[in-house]
């Protein structure tokens, strides 16, 4: 009787571990929706989760910025800890461009009476191997007001072949390269001022006059920027750090990556997708290092920008890309309008019927 018992005992206990059926089933039905979600949606679960797999990189000394109307260069300078020069440097403002015409035109005018040469390098291609008009050549004549002080070229790139795939951060490393070329045959020299940043990204014309004037500064800094997404309308922070300005020399190779520790307050302007045309916001989806954020041919749809512009949220339907989950809840959700037109480039301001698709209330492009 014992024996007969203890014979059946293991039979029961495996048949009480055995899983359900239903268990089973469940599986067969999370699993598959499970990767279907991290293949959609895993660029989002990917930044969501930045907090818990990666570290913010080291805080930047931040130097203070001093800077109001009719105070003297000289009290400026000694402000910052600095002395004044007996005769400006010369200053080259260095881009590669693409297809930013209103920026362009914008930059250069504010910063036309304090800088030497603009050095402007544009390719054939953008960087994700797609080929594109050289904008800049076939629309030359919108900057003649500049014409004496331009030094342009062009860089040859490379068309991606159909079906393949051409690393974009790489073709723009080599365009980064060959505008070293450039500004050497623009006639730079050891000691000039150089600033290295992308066309929307304009430095304000006070920075570069104290840059160009004050003595013993940084020999390399970065300038912080007040971003904004879209238009002037939606300031988003100051969080733009990649413009840098260099006294030029031996060392000095232009990029566009952390060089410094050191950032200079509150330095002008970064204008993000800043665009008149929608087709002009396809264009950069497509053409800039992070096209691939476009997964969905419904990114690319002309009411949906129109929307989102409107109501300044995010083109690609991306999550922020912070480092703490109290900083990426903060930034949840569109932009707050601002309805402030202070403080920003004098020339948009003295051309607003011109740029009025930049200013509070201008928030529809036109299509074409």
């Amino acid at each position: 009787m014992i024996l007969r018992r203890m014979a059946t005992r293991p039979h029961r206990l495996m048949s009480r571990r055995a899983p359900p059926k239903s268990l089973f089933i469940l599986l067969l039905i999370i699993v598959p929706i499970c990767l279907l979600g991290v293949f959609t949606y895993g660029q989002k679960i990917s930044y969501f989760l930045r907090p818990l797999w990666d570290n913010p990189p080291t805080p930047f000394q931040r130097i203070p910025h001093y800077y109001a109307e009719n105070v003297s260069l000289e009290h400026l300078c000694r402000l910052h800890g600095w002395s004044v020069l007996p005769q400006p440097r010369r200053v080259y403002d260095a881009v590669i461009f693409s297809n930013e015409l209103d920026m362009l035109e914008i930059r250069w005018r504010e910063l036309y009476p304090y800088v030497t040469k603009f050095v402007i390098l544009e390719s054939n291609t953008t960087f994700t191997g797609i080929p594109k008009p050289l904008f800049f050549a076939s629309n030359r004549a919108q900057f003649a007001f500049a014409e004496g002080k331009i030094a342009h070229d062009t860089f040859s790139g490379r068309v991606a072949n159909r079906g393949s795939h051409e690393d974009p951060f790489k073709l723009e490393s080599e365009q980064r390269v060959a505008m070293n070329g450039l500004l050497r045959r623009s006639g730079i020299a050891y000691g000039d001022l150089l600033i290295m940043s992308d066309t929307d990204e304009i430095p304000s014309p006070h920075t570069l006059k104290m840059l160009q004037w004050c003595d013993e500064i940084p020999p390399v800094m970065h300038l912080e920027l007040r971003h904004y997404m879209y238009s002037f309308e939606f300031p988003v922070d100051y969080s733009s750090w990649r413009a840098t300005a260099h006294i030029y020399g031996p060392r000095t190779h232009y990029r566009h990556s952390r060089q410094t520790d050191l950032i200079f307050s509150d330095a002008g302007w970064h204008c993000s997708f800043c665009f008149r045309r929608i087709r002009e916001f396809i264009f950069k989806m497509t053409a800039y290092s992070h096209a691939d954020r476009v997964r969905r041919k419904d990114h690319l749809s002309y009411p949906r920008i129109q929307k989102l512009i409107c109501q300044g949220d995010d083109l690609f339907d991306m999550l922020p890309e912070e480092y703490t989950f109290q900083e990426m809840i903060k930034k949840l959700g569109p932009i707050p309008r601002s309805a402030s037109a202070v403080h920003l480039p004098a020339y948009v301001i003295a051309n607003a019927e011109k740029f009025k698709f930049l200013l509070p209330g201008g928030c529809v492009r036109s299509p074409d």
